[in-house]
């Protein structure tokens, strides 16, 4: 499998931005006077449904147009590998809900984005990759813009626990965790030259199969007070709901196609933008004017991208022949600039 060009890294993030960010405002559209009329916890379970329709739904036009056949490999023990980024992805966001009976939601999303430097480093641990210097003081750059954009937010009454503690080790956990899912599904994906779709069909069975579990067991817990969530399914969806399931769904897609052709960085990167586009986008519906902070992790944020994905050419403005070039030999230093006398060993 050949490696992505530069152009192919940066164009998936922004594609990727583009419809993070297009989510996020979404989700708020499809409010009614500031609730949520059907079940959230059924948009990525139908999300789900979806990706599975696509994927196996490629598979089967492949199939009938007569294309060269895709490469499926059926070994249960290959398989099985699919359901770990459903659990752990299944973890992380209990581990959410937890944190926040601990912490301000403004203090959850500012601890979240160390999850950017955990993945460079869990990239490093799990998958032998090497990051430059320069890559690192990038990672750090977007860790530090995201949390800047997000200073002065949060500003409700406290009503958190007053043992944060727990709250902040939990959210170290989240982005170990969190991290260690993304890392592991570009492992997975990378691993075998299976096609892509089958490689999706797989991940998006399993999330099924757990999202169903995640239903059933919430249910359970309220004693079916709103009813069995199969029956209750599309209760309260409009069409502003039905484009947050497709806007999930195929930025799930997407995801799938930067694991395996590109790295779980670029996906970080995407991500993490999508919280300076959002509310720029966001200007003409809401009328939020876009604050101080949030320009300059914005800033901070596209600097780091540069960085990240920059050639030495574009750093230094040579080439690397011009550089090696610049690195002449040096003359000797003399021992003695000013000329003073020196006194003669007594072994001479």
């Amino acid at each position: 499998m050949s490696g992505p060009t530069r152009g192919h890294k940066i164009a998936g993030a922004c594609l990727l931005t583009l419809l993070t960010s297009s989510g996020g405002i979404l989700m708020q559209l499809s409010k009614t006077d500031g609730m949520y009329l059907y079940n959230s916890a059924t948009v990525p379970f139908l999300a789900e449904v979806l990706k599975l329709f696509i994927s196996l739904a490629t598979i089967g036009i492949s199939h009938l147009v007569g294309a060269k056949p895709l490469k499926m490999t059926m070994d249960w023990t290959v398989m099985v590998k699919y359901a770990v980024p459903s659990i752990l992805y299944m973890i992380a966001n209990n581990l959410s809900l937890e944190i926040l009976k601990y912490l301000r939601p403004s203090t959850y999303q500012i601890l979240g984005n160390l999850r950017i430097v955990t993945t460079g480093l869990l990239t490093v641990t799990l998958l032998g990759r090497s990051l430059a210097r320069i890559q690192w003081v990038a990672l750090i750059m977007m860790t530090v813009g995201a949390a800047t954009s997000q200073l002065g937010e949060g500003a409700e009454a406290s009503k958190y626990s007053s043992n944060p503690l727990i709250g902040y080790a939990l959210s170290f956990l989240l982005c170990l965790v969190a991290s260690l899912a993304g890392v592991y599904t570009e492992r997975v994906m990378k691993g075998n030259d299976d096609s892509i779709h089958w490689q999706n069909t797989q991940l998006y069975g399993f999330g099924v199969i757990f999202n169903i579990i995640r239903l059933s067991v919430d249910d359970a817990a309220s004693a079916y007070h709103n009813g069995f969530w199969m029956i209750t399914l599309l209760h309260g969806y409009s069409t502003t709901t039905w484009l947050v399931v497709c806007n999930l769904a195929f930025s799930g897609l997407l995801v799938s196609f930067i694991m395996k052709y590109v790295d779980v960085i670029a996906k970080n990167f995407s991500t993490a933008s999508a919280m300076f586009l959002t509310p720029i986008a966001a200007l003409p519906l809401f009328g939020h004017s876009p604050t101080l902070s949030l320009l300059l992790g914005a800033i901070i944020a596209a600097l780091s991208l540069f960085l990240f994905y920059a050639k030495k050419d574009d750093l230094f403005n040579v080439s690397e022949r011009e550089f090696a070039a610049l690195n002449v030999r040096q003359e000797p230093e003399d021992p003695n600039p000013l000329g003073l006398p020196q006194q003669k060993s007594s072994l001479s």
